[in-house]
């Protein structure tokens, strides 16, 4: 990791950072590569293999609240819940997406990465640009731009559980799920 600084957990629900702008079909092949993500189960191990499949020195580049901003499809592939542990443990504070690969979107989720898909970000946000990821209000600005997007609307309690840190956190807050009331 780059920064060697722990990832957002609960109380961050603002974060700032550039953005790492990716395409189409970013599969978890390319997230964390099988050959990585098989030999350890240690977040902060697998955070050195975070993007390897496109580029093995991400975990060194990025700097802890990074950003990545992706077209559609992302965290298509196999369902390994490595790939966004990779990713949060690297520093990535939030995953921007026209779309997602929907066990990558709840992995995510559950681990308290915040995933927001927003359709219309495509060439909205160049690679660099400073972004301001709101989870409370689910959107992200664009400093450069001064323009403010929307993600799609979630349920209740996967808001609440990522607000939280992921579903670990929202446990030990509330001592029961987020779907049982």
């Amino acid at each position: 990791m780059g920064n060697d600084a722990s990832p957002n957990v609960t109380g961050h629900t603002i974060s700032k950072g550039s953005a790492w702008v990716f395409g189409d079909n970013i599969n978890t092949d390319i997230i964390i590569p099988f050959r990585f993500k098989s030999r350890t189960n240690d977040p902060y191990e697998m955070a050195k293999y975070a993007m390897y499949g496109l580029d093995p020195e991400f975990h060194n580049k990025i700097s802890n609240g990074d950003v990545i901003v992706a077209g559609r499809n992302f965290g298509g592939g196999s369902s390994r819940e490595q790939a966004p542990v990779a990713l949060r443990y690297a520093g990535v504070s939030a995953v921007i997406a026209e779309s997602f690969a929907r066990i990558f979107y709840r992995n995510a989720f559950t681990i308290g990465l915040p995933a927001l898909e927003i359709p219309e970000i495509r060439g909205k946000v160049m690679q660099g640009d400073e972004l301001i990821v709101n989870i409370t209000k689910f959107t992200a600005e664009n400093i450069r731009t001064n323009e403010i997007f929307v993600a799609q609307k979630v349920p209740e309690f996967m808001h609440q559980m990522l607000i939280e840190g992921g579903l670990v956190e929202y446990y030990k807050k509330y001592k029961r799920l987020p779907w049982i009331y």
